[in-house]
């Protein structure tokens, strides 16, 4: 199988190394162009990346001597050697947005992982086993554009793949109220215990934006296209507080709600470990067999036993039971680099192409 030649824009950083790990052994992706700010641009990736690799796997040789070229100068050389490209670079969010349009308009898919475009009306937010039927703004995105190939797809924040994915089977019973407190590891901040050695034996009350983020953006993910644009759901109302906890890797969330149709606890365990999504269906190759994963041990999900259950790419959730003020409470976690980043920027990447959106 000839492979589709992938591009991965800010390739230096956290995100970046994630995708480089993942995708050493991809069955449909190779890695074909790398690129990240103009101070890496002309250096070979083991050179730019030096002494800050933080993945557990060594830098794959290909990708060691591979020349890291500029994200912004060098658009049409990427574009020419790329059927897509990850984004995930750092940089402010006017100028990732402007970048990610430049190469859309290049005719170059973009799967980001910023935030630039999450609330641009007809660019899909996708969580893979949440909201696939999604990607059918593409259509209106690139006619707006004026482009037939070239289009933008964007993550989630990465909190969100713990609660929203575990809520989502359950919208059927018309979840009215969500309240959720995120417990995010360092890794999402792009940091390791070396860099940022004040979270050792620490906990921050504050993640700057993270709270709005994960108020808002689900409403973008329940929504339905109309008009030629992704309408916001209107409910379920949702309250967050997000603290940065002394963890490597792996977002844990506390979660509350109010159900409008009143099950048993049983049923949405139920509902949980039967869920079946159109990753699964279509069995894609970084789709996890089992999406969501309930422990009956209340000493579970853990982090360092579950963040990396089915390769990190599956939802661990554990102590459902009923609460005095919502109508249950439960607590979940996901890999914040692997799904919540990379891993599920890839998910969405292989079900773009099975679909027929990126073209070889």
């Amino acid at each position: 199988m000839v492979k589709f030649r992938v591009g991965i824009i800010g390739a230096t950083g956290m995100v970046g190394q994630r995708f480089i790990s993942l995708l050493e052994n991809h069955l449909w992706f190779e890695v074909t162009a790398l690129a990240a700010s103009y101070r890496s641009a002309g250096k070979t990736y083991g050179e730019a990346v030096n002494n800050r690799w933080c993945m557990d796997t060594p830098i794959p040789e290909k990708i060691y001597n591979m020349k890291v070229l500029d994200a912004v100068k060098d658009i049409n050389l990427i574009s020419s050697q790329v059927d897509f490209v990850f984004c995930a670079l750092s940089m402010p969010k006017s100028e990732i947005k402007l970048l990610e349009e430049s190469y859309a308009k290049n005719e170059c898919p973009v799967i980001s992982n910023n935030s630039a475009h999450r609330f641009t009306p007809d660019v899909p937010m996708i969580i893979p086993e949440v909201n696939p039927e999604h990607t059918e703004i593409i259509n209106v995105q690139r006619r707006r554009m004026g482009i037939k190939k070239g289009f933008i797809a964007v993550k989630s924040n990465c909190s969100l793949q713990s609660y929203v994915t575990a809520i989502h089977p359950l919208m059927g019973l018309n979840v009215t109220k969500i309240l959720a407190c995120t417990y995010q590891a360092i890794s999402g901040a792009g940091k390791t215990f070396k860099t940022w050695p004040e979270m050792q034996d620490n906990l921050i009350p504050f993640i700057n934006g993270e709270e709005q983020k994960s108020e808002t953006e689900p409403l973008k993910i329940w929504g339905k296209i109309k008009n030629d644009q992704i309408i916001n759901s209107s409910s379920p109302s949702i309250t967050t507080q997000c603290f940065r906890v002394p963890i490597t890797d792996g977002h844990t969330a506390a979660v509350f709600m109010s159900l409008e149709n009143k099950v048993s606890k049983d049923n949405i365990i139920d509902m949980w470990n039967n869920y079946k999504s159109r990753p699964q269906m279509l069995k894609l190759p970084s789709a996890p067999k089992q999406f969501l994963h309930y422990f009956d041990d209340n000493e579970h999900p853990q982090i360092k036993s579950e963040r990396n259950l089915e390769n990190g790419m599956a939802i661990s959730i554990g102590r459902l039971r009923h609460d005095t003020q919502y109508d249950f409470k439960f607590v979940c976690m996901s890999h914040n680099t692997i799904r919540g980043a990379a891993g599920g920027a890839i998910l969405m990447a292989e079900l773009l192409c099975k679909d027929g959106y990126i073209i070889k």
